[in-house]
């Protein structure tokens, strides 16, 4: 009796405490291009109007962005600010990783396969990678400044755990969008809205050029 007395209580709180308390949900959004084909690799965010605290657990998890068979992988890769990437050579080729974004500049200088090289990323933003040996290996890292994000897979499709019900803004990135910045954004109050769907414009083959970022 007492713990049910307990919840009770705790949810009348919530209710006369709101925002405090919002609740939180899932947000399902789908990303298509033109065409009405999923768009993957575009990494979804929701940003409460008044900002929300990245989770230290999130900051300290493992991101890794792996050099193998000439290629980076994945070809997109989203982290929270703070966050630490791995960046470890599984080629038998040396490579020399780098990036000029204004973001995160950085440089690996030539490593060799079994060899892994570190970067913590503090800022937002886009940092595009690339290889100084092999000018096809290109990637890009989102660095996201709230908790709520995700990257959507082969069927365009993501949800995000735990959306709070408040305003805010939800937006998607990709770096073949051909958009201002890559990114389309929209004023959303997640826990009033359904399902959220985009219809973007993606360029037709080739790399979005890493001075943009």
């Amino acid at each position: 009796m007492k713990i049910v007395f307990t919840r009770l209580f705790v949810l009348a709180v919530c209710l006369f405490a709101a925002p405090v308390c919002a609740f939180a949900a899932d947000l399902v959004v789908s990303v298509t291009d033109a065409a009405g084909k999923p768009v993957s690799s575009a990494v979804v965010t929701f940003t409460p109007t008044g900002g929300a605290a990245v989770p230290a657990g999130l900051k300290t998890a493992v991101y890794t962005l792996t050099q193998k068979s000439l290629k980076f992988a994945p070809y997109v890769l989203a982290v929270p600010a703070g966050a630490t990437v791995n960046f470890p050579n599984q080629d038998r080729v040396n490579h020399h990783v780098y990036s000029f974004s204004k973001v995160q500049p950085f440089q690996f200088p030539l490593y060799g396969q079994g060899k892994t090289r570190t970067m913590k990323f503090d800022h937002a933003g886009t940092v595009a990678v690339a290889c100084n040996i092999h000018d096809s290996m290109s990637a890009y890292i989102r660095v996201i400044d709230t908790p709520y994000f995700a990257m959507t897979d082969i069927s365009g499709r993501v949800t995000l755990k735990g959306v709070p019900d408040a305003a805010g803004t939800l937006s998607v990135w990709q770096p073949l969008m051909d958009a201002p910045e890559h990114t389309v954004s929209r004023a959303l109050n997640a826990g009033k809205s359904p399902a959220q769907t985009f219809s973007v414009k993606v360029r037709d083959g080739g790399f979005p050029i890493s001075g943009a970022y």
